[in-house]
């Protein structure tokens, strides 16, 4: 079997592994010329199931309202021109009852639980190095506010058997001996002591390797044009090389890029939150929007003032991370559209974080970086297939690509290859939104994998 696979992020390189392994003659494509160069190359670097939760729970919308008067607000909102971006809002705020948020929650962490096993036995299989850590993640608090929130989300991982610790103000510093400097500054925490961390970016490149020892072809630099249809049905789609316009007259050299069709037996779609202007042609809409997200990442110069994994900042929606000898900071979620400017705004608020808290960093060296997340309105991703025979779905993991990358790309195997999925996927389905709009979630539709 011949199969397509429309993106080289981590959650495209996953699969194209995955359905290798399978025995599958895999083709990936990419407009970018390597792997990983999107939202995969400086994120926040966690692999984190026990914190795998929607950003849409009860108590966001007042919250939203009061961020958006504060200077390190977690979320922005920035008017993009479209009525896309509204009906997106909506369909989130809608999510925000106590009961959704459980149900979206709950889907969310045993995906995540399952990917992150994933993970660990492909690493055991092929020995893949990323700079990770096993040593747990910790959240931390600032106002007993969030420790009663807190006592939601343990319901919910004592409900999926996720270990937890919930530390006080003088346990912290055992859990992240750095943060001891900052004691007066936080109440307590909830630590996962099953959660991993690494670069996302060299673990898609260096799997992308074992990808291609496995027969995977991978055509980078390489632009979808349109799909190609037979009687109504995707069969492939028309390709032509990226190039990006060097000079007044680039546009035109570009339009005299030869093109070339494509067809295979199946197509995974895992292109972030480019998904849905892909599907438009073909009256496939997926209720995916692009949430961007930023990241500094330091030199380390000082380990006793930095954090030994990472460290959740629940007030800025901020996580620290630490590399070998670098420090990750990465977090905020603007809803701007595709705009991918870096604001100051935005830096300076992360600066703010790792400045209070993990002051071991170079500041003064940071490497600024700005992505779009693929968000889906009730947080969970969609794995699965479509109205049309050949095209599966593996987008809308938001802030959770990695997290959820390596289960994503084993489930998307399984419903491939006709067997039955480790994880229940009839709640990754498109099928869970009504076709109105393909945005608002219909409770009694049967949901089918």
């Amino acid at each position: 079997m011949k199969v397509l696979v429309l993106g080289a992020g981590v959650v495209g390189v996953t699969t194209a592994h995955a359905l290798a392994r399978q025995g599958l003659q895999v083709t990936v494509i990419d407009r970018q010329p390597e792997v990983g160069m999107e939202t995969s190359f400086a994120n926040a670097g966690q692999v984190s199931p026990g914190y795998a939760a929607p950003w849409a729970a009860p108590g966001v919308p007042l919250k939203a309202l009061k961020w958006l008067f504060q200077r390190h607000a977690p979320l922005s909102i920035r008017p993009d021109g479209t009525l896309y971006q509204w009906q997106w809002l909506a369909a989130m705020l809608a999510q925000c009852t106590t009961g959704r948020y459980a149900t979206n929650k709950g889907r969310m962490v045993a995906l995540a639980e399952y990917s992150r096993d994933c993970l660990r036995e492909l690493r055991s299989q092929i020995g893949i190095a990323y700079e990770g850590r096993s040593l747990g993640t910790l959240q931390v608090f600032r106002t007993e506010a969030q420790l009663q929130a807190a006592q939601r989300d343990i319901a919910v991982l004592q409900d999926a058997g996720v270990a937890f610790e919930l530390l006080q103000r003088d346990e912290l510093a055992q859990a992240e001996p750095a943060l001891a400097h900052a004691r007066s500054k936080l109440l307590g925490g909830l630590r996962l002591p099953g959660d991993e961390t690494g670069d996302c970016h060299l673990f898609t490149r260096a799997l992308a390797a074992q990808a291609r020892a496995l027969g995977v072809e991978f055509r980078l630099g390489t632009a979808v044009q349109r799909w190609v249809t037979e009687r109504g049905q995707v069969v492939g789609v028309v390709v032509r090389p990226a190039q990006a316009p060097m000079h007044s007259g680039a546009h035109a050299a570009l339009d005299l890029q030869p093109e070339e069709a494509l067809r295979f037996d199946r197509i995974v779609l895992a292109g972030g939150s480019y998904s849905r202007d892909l599907l438009k042609p073909l009256g496939i809409n997926v209720p995916v929007y692009p949430v961007k997200g930023y990241s500094l990442t330091l030199p380390l110069v000082d380990e006793s003032r930095a954090p030994r994994s990472t460290v959740l900042d629940e007030t800025f929606k901020v996580a620290i991370t630490r590399f070998d000898q670098r420090i990750r900071v990465g977090g905020m979620a603007e809803l701007a559209g595709f705009d991918l400017k870096l604001r100051q705004r935005r830096l300076e608020t992360l600066a703010h974080v790792v400045s209070d808290l993990f002051p071991g960093g170079d500041l003064s060296q940071a490497q600024p970086w700005t992505g779009l997340r693929p968000m889906t309105p009730d947080g969970t991703p969609l794995v699965c297939a479509t109205a049309q025979p050949r095209l599966f779905l593996n987008t809308g993991h938001g802030t959770l690509g990695w997290t959820m990358a390596c289960g994503s790309a084993q489930v998307m195997a399984d419903l491939m290859t006709g067997r039955r999925p480790a994880v229940d996927a009839r709640g990754l389905s498109l099928n869970r939104y009504r076709a109105v709009g393909g945005l608002v979630p219909a409770q009694s539709w049967p949901a089918r994998a």
